[in-house]
C-alpha cells in the first residue's frame, strides 16, 4: 500500500519504520522539509517528501503531529486527492505541557473532531494511545494470548475497516471504538490512555470512561508549560 505520514517524531517514526518494514512504500514528511529526513529515509527506504506530497502520496495519510500545528497545516492540503484516500489522525491535546489552550477542544471537541475541521477532511482516530516505544516493540502475531489492542474510531466503516487492518499487520488486535463522537473516550486521560490492555480489557476501558476532560489535561492561565514542568 502507498502511504503517507505527516510527521516524523515519536510515533511518526515508529510508523515509517514499521510500515516499511512490512513492504508498504512509504512517503514521510515534517515541518522542516524533505532535506531534514534523510537519515530516517537512508534506514527505512521510505521517501522524504514536502506536507503537500505526503498528502497526496497514495491510500493511507497519517497525521502525526503536535494539535497545535494542525491548524498550521496548508489549508489546501487534499486538493486533488482521490476520494478515496483514508486520513488517521493519532493527535493528542496537551495543553499544559505542549498544546496551549485551543478553546473549540477545551469547550467540548472530540480531539478528533477538530482536526477533522482544521484539514476538511474526515479521519479516523487510531495510534494515539499507545507509547511509541511499545509501538515499535510490543506488536505479536494474531491470536497471541495477551496481544496488546488498540481502539479505532470513525463513521465511515470502509476507511475504519482499512485502518484496522493496519493495526492487525502492526501486531496490534484493532478494536471497534465506534464513531467519531465517541473518539474522546482514547484521549489522553481516559482508561485506555497508554495502559497497554488486551481486546477486551480496552473495551472495559472505553465502556468506563468519562467524557468530563481531569483537571490535568485542560489549559491553565500560564499554558503552555514543558512536559518536565506542566504550566
Amino acid at each position: 500500500m502507498r502511504i503517507g505520514i505527516i510527521g516524523a517524531g515519536h510515533i511518526g517514526g515508529t510508523l515509517t519504520r514499521r510500515l516499511s518494514k512490512l513492504g508498504h512504500m512509504v512517503s514521510v514528511a515534517n515541518s522542516r522539509g524533505p532535506e531534514t529526513l534523510k537519515d530516517l529515509a537512508s534506514e527505512t527506504g521510505a521517501k522524504p517528501v514536502t506536507v503537500t506530497e505526503a498528502a497526496r502520496a497514495g491510500e493511507l495519510v497519517i497525521i502525526t503531529i503536535p494539535m497545535n500545528s494542525v491548524s498550521k497545516l496548508p489549508r489546501n492540503l487534499f486538493e486533488g486527492t482521490f476520494e478515496g484516500v483514508v486520513v488517521v489522525d493519532t493527535c493528542n491535546y496537551y495543553p499544559r505541557q505542549r498544546d496551549g489552550r485551543i478553546q473549540a477542544i477545551e469547550d467540548g471537541l472530540p480531539e478528533s473532531r477538530y482536526v477533522e475541521q482544521q484539514i476538511a477532511r474526515p479521519v479516523v482516530k487510531a495510534f494515539n494511545n499507545i507509547f511509541a516505544q511499545h509501538l515499535m516493540d510490543l506488536g505479536k502475531p494474531a491470536g497471541t494470548p495477551g496481544r496488546i489492542a488498540l481502539p479505532v474510531a470513525g463513521d465511515a466503516e470502509k476507511a475504519k475497516s482499512l485502518v484496522m487492518k493496519i493495526v492487525d499487520e502492526l501486531g496490534f488486535d484493532p478494536v471497534d471504538a465506534g464513531g467519531l463522537d465517541d473518539s474522546w473516550k482514547q484521549q489522553p486521560g481516559t482508561p485506555v490512555y497508554t495502559t497497554d490492555h488486551d481486546a477486551e480489557g480496552v473495551r472495559r476501558a472505553l465502556s468506563q470512561a468519562s467524557p468530563e476532560r481531569k483537571p490535568e489535561w485542560r489549559a491553565t492561565e500560564q499554558s503552555p508549560g514543558t512536559y518536565k514542568k506542566p504550566a
